[in-house]
């Protein structure tokens, strides 16, 4: 899993390497200033039998002073270069993982949930990152650490050396312990970190029904459990991890202790040739033998909690879309004719219980197709399959005599305008959003399908006119407004198919008709396919289809309807009445 996280290193090469670099020549340099200070001790102060020497205190005392200086500089240095390679390595997991997301189809949203998608590109990226940058320091400095200082206490007494060996498999037993009791409490943490962020972000999206609705306390005891959740985990696993910091001391003053008694003792006895200054540096390298440990003991530690963050992220870069392009697609869509043939699909893997079932239709080019029928009747599934953004699981689905699996995504999705349910602006300006229908349109194509779809009268009347400002979600304005913003802007991309999902739904009549009537004129060739719950929004329209759970009831004129629907009859009544 980590080698693959090593791939995330381009572009920063060259500080991924420079950083171990670094931190080993502070390292090295570490070990090296103890056996200056053991020189003094043995031979710069003065014993019984020597007598002191200043100019090698002097001498010892600079050069430790120096090197402390150098082992500074190379550890900010080190620093410096670990976390600019760090934060390239999360960039470029955030990049990969939104390029994946693009990609996705919305069935692979829908497994995911925008919620933990958020969760991964941000906390798990963030953990992710901590734990490069401790390894790309820690885990190099702390082996040349304990090398160094375990060679060097070898030489001088390899007994001593024997005791820090003996006591570094039980250091590293309670580390890997722990690591393994620890793990499991992380996984679980992370899926709770998704419920909060869901929480969140429907609380945020939908401030105004909760301040509508005076649902305020609800809502934070909603918040209250799901930031419970996340504590209670978060202690489970803490109250593990917490074990290693007082173990590891225990360990550590268990070695100390035993180092000064032998020591002492061959030091009394002139054992090994072993000094005074020399218990001096075995205490010292004991410390940064064990010290070492655990430092790479945290990093473990700090690994194991970023591994199930790391395996989530490459979940999402990892998953290809359930919608891809064909090997030898079509460029060309030919016309707005569709078809369906015994078309069925379903969101669920269940194939038992379909949401379209036998869809079989054939419409047109240039026609007009009204889609009616209660919630849940399937009538945004269906559309969803004219440009791919779901598949049949069976059955086909035509656009211009060609299955739809036979045409490149983009050819195709940009010859099938949809203006969704959910009305989307972006923030920026009028100007910005009308350039996703058509990136290259001019002013004046831009002010005439603001004209076509009724929005010239709130747009083009302010003096900021196409540029006047859109807050982040079109908040500053209103329904209605917003829906026909989506109408001019789909209208820019001047479609083989234009799909309105109910799309004018938030719109008086009137404006209602004088869209649909500026479709006539601005867009005869292009199929128009329009989703409502008004009856009037269709009436008029060539063929009308009447869903009822997911199967097409009649499909005919609103007269045709109005004799063989009863259903549909009973409702036109109903709408119709008191209208003249």
């Amino acid at each position: 899993m980590f080698r693959k996280l090593f791939r995330y290193t381009k572009g920063y090469v060259l500080e991924t390497i420079l950083s171990p670099i670094c931190v080993g020549v502070e390292a090295i340099v570490e070990v090296i200033i103890p056996l200056l200070m053991t020189d003094i001790i043995n031979n710069g102060v003065g014993t019984g039998e020597l007598p002191p020497n200043p100019d090698l205190i002097w001498r010892n005392g600079i050069l430790m002073i120096v090197m402390a200086f150098v082992s500074l500089l190379f550890g900010i240095l080190s620093g410096i270069f670990a976390t600019k390679a760090s934060a390239g390595v999360a960039k470029n997991l955030r990049e990969d993982m939104f390029k994946a997301i693009e990609t996705y189809s919305f069935s692979n949203i829908d497994k995911f949930s925008t919620s933990s998608l958020v969760t991964r590109m941000t906390t798990d990226v963030n953990n992710v990152q901590m734990s490069f940058q401790m390894m790309i320091r820690i885990l190099f400095r702390a082996p040349i650490l304990f090398i160094s200082a375990f060679v060097l206490t070898a030489i001088i007494n390899w007994v001593i050396a024997l005791i820090f060996l003996a006591f570094c498999p039980i250091l590293l037993f309670v580390v890997i312990l722990i690591m393994i009791k620890a793990h499991p409490y992380f996984k679980v943490m992370f899926k709770k970190y998704d419920k909060l962020n869901l929480v969140v972000q429907e609380n945020v999206n939908a401030i105004r029904t909760v301040k509508a609705y005076v649902n305020e306390p609800e809502e934070k005891e909603k918040f209250y459990i799901a930031s419970e959740d996340v504590m209670d985990f978060a202690k489970k696993a803490e109250k593990v991890i917490i074990l290693q910091q007082p173990l590891s001391q225990l360990i550590m003053g268990s070695v100390n202790i035993i180092v000064v008694v032998v020591a002492s003792y061959m030091t009394l006895n002139a054992i090994l040739a072993t000094k005074v200054g020399h218990i001096t540096l075995f205490i010292m390298y004991a410390q940064q033998i064990l010290s070492s440990l655990i430092m790479v003991s945290m990093v473990l530690l700090t690994i194991i909690m970023s591994r199930a963050a790391l395996e989530r992220i490459f979940e999402v870069i990892e998953t290809k879309s359930d919608i891809v392009n064909p090997s030898d697609p079509l460029y060309e869509v030919s016309d707005g004719s569709i078809e369906f043939k015994n078309a069925f699909f379903s969101y669920s893997s269940n194939q038992e219980k379909p949401v379209l079932k036998n869809i079989n239709l054939k419409i047109n080019s240039g026609e007009t197709i009204g889609i009616f029928g209660g919630t849940g009747s399937g009538k945004s599934s269906l559309i969803s399959l004219i440009s791919r953004l779901y598949d049949v699981y069976d059955g086909e689905v035509y656009v211009g005599n060609h299955n739809v699996k036979e045409y490149d995504l983009k050819t195709l999705r940009d010859q099938v305008s949809v203006v969704l349910q959910k009305n989307v602006l972006f923030s920026g300006t009028v100007r910005s959003n009308l350039q996703w229908g058509n990136e290259n349109a001019s002013e004046e194509e831009m002010k005439e399908v603001l004209r076509l779809s009724c929005a010239d009268e709130f747009i083009l009347t302010k003096d900021e006119g196409l540029d006047s400002i859109v807050e982040q979600g079109g908040v500053n304005f209103s329904g209605g407004q917003k829906q026909r913003l989506c109408i001019a802007r789909a209208l820019l991309k001047k479609p083989k198919i234009l799909i309105l999902d109910d799309s004018t739904s938030a719109v008086d009549t009137a404006t209602d008709a004088k869209i649909r009537e500026s479709f006539k004129s601005y867009i005869p060739s292009t199929t128009k396919i329009i989703i409502a719950q008004r009856i009037s929004s269709i009436m008029d329209a060539d063929k009308i289809i009447f869903l009822d759970k997911g199967e097409v009831i009649s499909f005919g004129t609103h007269e045709e309807l109005l004799k063989t629907n009863p259903i549909y009859r009973e409702i036109s009544e109903s709408q119709m009445k008191g209208v003249k």
